[in-house]
């Protein structure tokens, strides 16, 4: 598998998202400098409200899970499993991301 550099640590936005364009896919890239990874990829597409804007939605945890809340009707996907907490019928992609020397990596 290989990785590519998506952008730097300093275009992202501590405890937010931004989004990213990769092979043709917007992806939502969210950075947790808290947490253990600090950042974490899904895709930008919300099912639920046909839209790419998960990377402009709010962080937090529920029950122990970190998620974000989509914008347009306050679904919940988990950033690390992609799963959509209120219906378990949806979901987005989850990718693989890690930050290393100040470089944001996506497995592809």
């Amino acid at each position: 598998m290989s990785q590519a550099t998506i952008c730097e640590q300093k275009d992202l936005i501590a405890n937010s998202g931004i989004c990213a364009m990769v092979e043709g896919q917007q992806i939502a890239l969210f950075y947790l400098p808290k947490e253990t990874p600090q950042v974490y990829a899904i895709g930008n597409w919300d099912p639920i409200g046909k839209a790419n804007v998960l990377s402009r939605g709010m962080v937090g945890d529920i029950n122990e899970r970190l998620v974000v809340a989509s914008p347009l009707y306050k679904q919940h996907f988990d950033l690390q499993t992609g799963e959509c907490l209120e219906d378990g019928e949806f979901s987005v992609p989850v990718y693989s991301v890690e930050l290393t020397a100040g470089q944001v990596l996506l497995a592809l």
